[in-house]
């Protein structure tokens, strides 16, 4: 089964983990049969299930977060590993998210976020405010803040220059498994196992100023389309395109046979959608097809949102790679001693956006989060800054 997908920021693959442990790589390009889709390689750098995967520095190296507790670089091109950060965190790693060229954060089970500066070579940030496992991260460059979401049933704001928790949430009724930032930074939407989005005024944090009951069941990923549009994921395998402010259910768009969806993401040209689920398939939506039918374009013709969803209308996927249909590929457990550095691709990487030079957003208007007086069950161990650190880690990355 799959946790994770992502794609090469700027050539035509997409790696999945695994929970065996295990790294997939696939290379897909316009037009091809599935048969002609190919696995380049098979790897396995972690122990225990694989839960996380990002692409890092412009693509020439590949992350992986474990349950075992370790960060893993892995060449791109071999799937052998590069670099290993072992016990990164006291707890497993759920999430892995990129910053900037230089920046990464990984979020735990026990609620504990860090900072990783590839420049300095350390942790250079820790927050821990969540009590439970975090589910979900995203990166607020203007402000240089990290929005996080946890199974405690919070949000919080973390201050990358201030190193502190600027803001957090009070505990919602159910958890938060997903969050995109909309309508230009004014709006933070999160998912729910309810099926119930909840909408946060940025600034006001405390409580959501808005509830979408649009959906049946489990809302597990959430990607931004644009400022007024996004897609969801649903445990009941249905991907949908959702309207915010006004919120509405615009369409549904593709469906993985009612097996939940672990993950969403847009190809490097955003041409495709891909998605994967616990059919173990990763399927990519040709994103033209999808967005060009007549519904968008007749909005009084918008379904209701608790309408039922007909699985035999929804398009078929322009590609639907089998975990066990193509050959296997061998299966790589390199070190980095075995490896020559990774093969630098020839990619001009994104300036980072340039972040604040107050501390202080001119909109967080919530003030520093006191201690909550709600009890919650919390995991064991607690989050240490790490002694043993291993100093050429992010050099050999």
């Amino acid at each position: 089964m799959p946790f994770d997908l992502s794609f090469h920021p700027s050539v035509p693959l997409v790696a999945t983990s695994l929970i065996t442990g295990e790294l997939h790589m696939f290379r897909y390009a316009d037009g091809l049969p599935l048969e002609r889709y190919s696995r380049l390689f098979v790897a396995k750098p972690h122990k225990e299930s694989c839960r996380a995967v990002r692409f890092v520095d412009s693509g020439t190296a590949i992350l992986t977060g474990s349950a075992d507790m370790s960060i893993v670089a892995s060449d791109v091109e071999t799937g052998k590993v590069i670099a290993r950060l072992d016990n990164a965190h006291d707890d497993a790693i759920n999430r892995l998210v990129c910053l900037t060229e230089t920046t990464v954060a990984s979020g735990d089970d026990d609620g504990y976020i860090k900072v990783w500066d590839t420049r300095q070579r350390s942790c250079c940030n820790t927050f821990h405010r969540h009590e439970d496992y975090i589910s979900d991260m995203t990166y607020v460059a203007g402000s240089n803040q990290i929005l996080a979401t946890s199974g405690d049933g919070t949000l919080s704001v973390n201050n990358l220059r201030g190193n502190r928790v600027k803001s957090q949430s009070e505990f919602s009724e159910d958890e938060l498994l997903s969050l995109v930032v909309m309508k230009n930074g004014q709006k933070v939407v999160c998912g729910t196992p309810s099926g119930t989005l909840l909408l946060y005024s940025w600034g006001h944090f405390k409580d959501c100023s808005d509830r979408f009951l649009g959906h049946a069941q489990s809302v597990d990923n959430l990607l931004k389309l644009d400022e007024e549009t996004l897609i969801s994921a649903a445990a009941d395998g249905v991907i949908r395109l959702v309207g915010i402010l006004p919120n509405q259910i615009i369409q549904p768009l593709a469906e993985h046979s009612e097996f939940p969806i672990e993950a969403l993401g847009f190809s490097h040209d955003r041409k495709y959608l891909g998605s994967i689920s616990h059919d173990k398939m990763i399927k990519l939506w040709d994103m033209e097809e999808l967005l060009g039918g007549p519904q968008l374009n007749h909005q009084n013709d918008m379904p209701e949102a608790n309408a039922a969803v007909h699985h035999d209308e929804l398009p078929e996927a322009n590609a639907a790679v089998h975990h066990d249909e193509l050959p296997e590929a061998n299966v790589v457990a390199g070190h980095h001693d075995e490896l020559p550095a990774a093969n630098a691709a020839a990619v001009n990487p994104n300036q980072p956006a340039e972040a604040d030079s107050d501390d202080d957003d001119g909109m967080d208007v919530d003030m520093e989060p006191s201690s909550s007086n709600v009890s919650r069950s919390k995991k064991k161990g607690k989050g240490k800054r790490l002694d043993g650190f291993a100093p050429d880690f992010f050099a050999d990355l």
